[in-house]
């Protein structure tokens, strides 16, 4: 039985193979049946508590997953851009991020903070690039 994976929201492929580079396309925390990990309800009146280091580790996942239909892993990442909603969430986000990636071999990285994401219950978004000779 093949794993559900996650749809693109729009008109783009999630990976984009360009000779010895594979580009993968912003990705976030985004379960196949459209439910949102790190989305956590926290009252009876349904109020959401968003948290960015479940986030983090689901979006490393997926990214995982796609890079996987390349023939290649997280080892070949060599640049990561990364987008925070809130800046607060850095050193969550920081902290998952170092469960995947070594400060010494791991990839370049830029993050940056943007006004919002296209879901509301989104807090972390994240592109890279994998390099892998063929």
């Amino acid at each position: 039985m093949s794993e559900k994976t996650v749809t693109p929201r729009g008109a783009y492929p999630h990976t984009k193979r360009v000779g010895d580079f594979i580009f993968v396309s912003g990705t976030s925390s985004r379960r196949p049946d459209n439910s949102i990990a790190g989305v956590d309800i926290i009252d009876e009146m349904g109020t959401k508590k968003l948290n960015a280091y479940t986030q983090t580790q689901e979006v490393l996942k997926n990214i995982e997953r796609n890079l996987v239909k390349e023939g290649v892993s997280l080892k070949d990442v060599v640049d990561v851009t990364s987008f925070l909603v809130n800046m607060n969430d850095f050193a969550d986000y920081n902290k998952a991020y170092a469960e995947f990636f070594d400060k010494e071999t791991g990839p370049a990285r830029t993050t940056v903070a943007v006004h919002q994401l296209p879901h509301p219950d989104l807090v972390v978004e994240i592109k890279v690039m994998a390099y892998k000779k063929s």
